[in-house]
């Protein structure tokens, strides 16, 4: 069994991470850049920066605050918000990042996903998506974009699988139901997801403790996990929840 990865998420607004809980009553948490560096000093895996509000307000992301970030990390770190073209996925490379996200744009105009996987390889291709339950889809769950605001009509398996034929190489699954309440991840959706498809498939939204990581690795069948709130507020630590997984018998990245 390959190595679980543990990634933090910084969602970043206005230059600062916030935290919300199903996208909505966000409070800032701190500094991404200061952040970033301690998450890396404490033996994270991967980070993902995402600039939250960017596709909402059909603006460019905050490409300095994205250098900024790089500088204090050596270790994959991947960026999304506002990417729309695959000149903007060569700007976020240049400027640190080793895989570029696209949500939103990518519903737009899904030839960003087949442009960037021919122009730098699948590997530096994510496809974010956020779903929410909808009994209208056939797999029950749908895909939203700009931040949750608009919903889109796609079934999120048939969404997946399209990304992944078009050139994705990895999906970060976010439920919006799940989302900031760290009342656990969605493990019907992930297990629908990470079973759909070939490519990795990566955790995200509702986590709270290290058990609910052990659930979505080990009933949902994610590849990797995100987390946010359970350690930016300090409730748990990196290598803690490291700790844990590999006593319950998972392959661990050493911290």
């Amino acid at each position: 069994m390959l190595e679980k990865r543990i990634i933090v998420c910084l969602d970043v607004k206005d230059g600062r991470t916030t935290k919300g809980i199903r996208f909505k009553e966000n409070v800032d948490v701190g500094d991404p850049v200061e952040m970033a560096r301690v998450y890396y000093e404490e033996g994270v895996d991967e980070l993902v920066f995402y600039d939250i509000t960017a596709s909402a307000e059909r603006r460019k992301i905050r490409i300095d605050t994205v250098r900024r970030v790089a500088e204090q990390v050596f270790i994959p770190f991947s960026v999304g918000g506002g990417i729309s073209t695959v000149e903007e996925m060569r700007e976020v490379l240049l400027a640190g990042a080793e895989k570029v996200s696209v949500n939103s744009s990518a519903v737009r105009n899904p030839g960003i996903i087949a442009g960037g996987a021919a122009m730098y390889g699948s590997q530096c291709v994510v496809l974010g998506m956020d779903i929410a339950r909808d009994p209208a889809m056939p797999c029950g769950y749908g895909v939203v974009i700009d931040g949750g605001r608009t919903v889109t009509g796609l079934d999120a398996l048939a969404w997946a699988r399209k990304a992944e034929k078009l050139g994705a190489g990895e999906i970060v699954l976010n439920s919006i139901d799940a989302d900031g309440t760290k009342a656990g991840y969605e493990l019907t959706a992930t297990a629908l997801i990470s079973h759909g498809v070939e490519i990795p498939v990566v955790a995200s939204g509702g986590a709270g403790t290290p058990e609910h990581l052990l659930a979505v690795f080990r009933d949902g069948g994610a590849d990797a996990a995100l987390v946010a709130s359970m350690v930016h507020y300090g409730t748990y630590s990196i290598s803690g929840i490291k700790g844990f997984l590999a006593a319950n018998g998972l392959p661990i990245r050493k911290t």
